[in-house]
Formats: C-alpha cells, sequence, structure tokens
C-alpha cells in the first residue's frame, strides 16, 4: 500500500496540469518551508497536505505518505487538532507566521469566530479538519485559503481533486 502510494504521489508530481493553481516562486516555496518547521511539528517530505474545496467550505487533511509511519501520524493528528481549536477561537497565527499577515482569506476567517465549525478528525494515516459554514462569503474566505495554501506548499500539497484523480486515499 506504501508503494502505491507514492508511486500515486509521484505521478501526481509530474502530472501538474490537473493542478490549476500556480505554485509560488521558488524563493517563496522555500521561506515557506523554513518557517514551517517553526510551526508544524511533523516532516514536510514524509507527508502530504491535500485541500479539498466543498460547498459548505472545505477539508484540510494531512497524511503520512508512508501508512506504517506512526511517528508522523501522531504528530500530525496532534498538530491539527490543536489548529482546529485555535481556528473555533479566530486564532490564526500559525498559518500567519507560515505565509505572512496577509495570507488571503485569513482575516475574514480570524473575524468569524464562532460562524464556522471547524471540525478535527483522525484519519488512518494523519487528520483531516472539515471547514463548513452556511455563509456565502466566508465559504469563499475558506476557497481562498485553501487557494493560498496549495501555492506555498506546492511541493508537498494537493487540491482534493487533484489527489482523487490519482488515487490518494485518507
Amino acid at each position: 500500500m506504501k508503494n502505491l502510494l507514492l508511486f500515486a504521489f509521484l505521478i501526481g508530481a509530474v502530472c501538474p496540469a490537473t493542478n490549476a493553481i500556480e505554485p509560488a516562486p521558488a524563493e517563496r516555496l522555500d521561506a515557506v518551508v523554513e518557517r514551517g518547521v517553526h510551526v508544524m511539528p511533523f516532516n514536510l517530505d514524509k507527508t502530504l497536505h491535500i485541500f479539498n474545496k466543498t460547498d459548505s467550505g472545505g477539508i484540510q487533511q494531512v497524511i503520512a505518505k508512508n501508512t506504517e509511519d506512526n511517528e508522523q501520524i501522531s504528530l500530525i493528528r496532534q498538530h491539527l487538532a490543536g489548529i482546529a481549536a485555535h481556528f473555533a477561537q479566530g486564532d490564526f497565527s500559525g498559518p500567519q507566521r507560515i505565509h505572512g499577515n496577509d495570507m488571503p482569506g485569513v482575516k475574514e476567517l480570524a473575524s468569524a469566530a464562532g460562524r464556522v465549525q471547524f471540525n478535527y478528525h483522525d484519519l488512518p494515516n494523519g487528520g483531516q479538519i472539515d471547514y463548513v459554514t452556511t455563509e456565502p462569503e466566508l465559504i469563499a474566505a475558506i476557497h481562498r485559503y485553501f487557494d493560498a495554501q496549495l501555492r506555498d506548499h506546492a511541493r508537498h500539497a494537493i487540491s482534493g481533486d487533484h489527489a482523487l484523480h490519482h488515487g490518494h486515499q485518507p
């Protein structure tokens, strides 16, 4: 299974046409990785971020590439459970430390505490946060936030549509 996941990931890396978000310039990608190691406890090279936009917001998943890497799975779960709790209180300081204070969607989401649900769930090989709201302007903010994540984490993230197209399973 882990070899199949790795193969699917590698195929996805050479087929970027299915991922419509243009990656940030290499210098920004490098800077995001450098800042990210101080915020995210798991190893970006051993994990994959998946961002799936939905009609009610979106689904953010982080999974271990190796389904037997219990250390990364535990670190993913701890991190995502913690940030879901912070997001629910309007605290987006973690993403701001990585992406900057002007990250698209963050100001709207930070000021909407209580109007967006951030529901954390364990996955067999990582974790997931469901972003749920009924307010169209907040759904749009979540989608902008996901697009910014995909741009800035282009080496370590894919869209949900891209993941399904290439067989990634949570």
